[in-house]
């Protein structure tokens, strides 16, 4: 996988492909999906979600740069298979899902692999983790129609934050975000398709 799909696409990062090597994918994927884990594509888990494709976790990963120190928010845990990735490169992680089976699920496996800085709670991934903020970067593995406000500002001067954006089911643009005194640098990365930032309740 690392070889053929990240390294042959032009992803070089050794502490990246490292991370994804060591990560047993197999693991996250529902066991009717097993055989294909190792694929370079998206793959069901349920509840209307997907684990991404290895490639697109990897360059979401080396985007946002990720650093020994840092503390890191992911929005969409999904399977938890892109906050086990981060969790070998950073010293924390703080992911949110909105689907709660999901949340338990994901946290379950995670705690059961050994991925002790990773800390999963179900709730409204617009809103972020207020009291855990503010984070050196921010992954989000869902696509809303616009930037939140709430996950720029939990974001530290100097943070990165790498999201979709774009329509539901439609036309979406991977974004990668700088924080500067000045403002947000924007840079677009490539076109995407993910699933919708789902809104909740409006709690966190």
């Amino acid at each position: 996988m690392v070889r053929d799909q990240l390294v042959a696409r032009g992803l070089r990062d050794p502490r990246v492909l490292a991370a994804m090597g060591r990560v047993p994918r197999h693991a996250f994927v529902p066991e009717a999906q097993r055989s294909l884990a190792y694929e370079d594509t998206p793959l069901p888990i349920g509840y209307g979600q997907t684990i991404s494709q290895p490639f697109i976790v990897a360059l979401m990963t080396l985007a946002v740069d990720p650093r020994p120190g840092d503390r890191v928010l992911e929005i969409g845990t999904g399977s938890g298979y892109q906050a086990a990735v981060l969790s070998g490169l950073v010293a924390e992680v703080y992911s949110v899902e909105i689907v709660e089976p999901l949340a338990r699920r994901a946290e379950a496996d995670l705690r059961r692999l050994g991925y002790a800085n990773v800390r999963v709670r179900a709730g409204d991934g617009h809103l972020g983790w207020p009291e855990a903020a503010p984070f050196d970067a921010i992954l989000v593995t869902c696509a809303p129609d616009q930037v939140p406000r709430p996950l720029v500002d939990q974001l530290k001067v100097g943070g990165r934050m790498i999201i979709p954006v774009g329509p539901a089911w439609g036309a979406q643009d991977l974004i990668l975000l700088r924080r500067t005194p000045a403002g947000l640098e924007r840079q677009s990365i490539l076109p995407v398709r993910f699933v919708p930032m789902v809104k909740g309740t409006g709690k966190p």
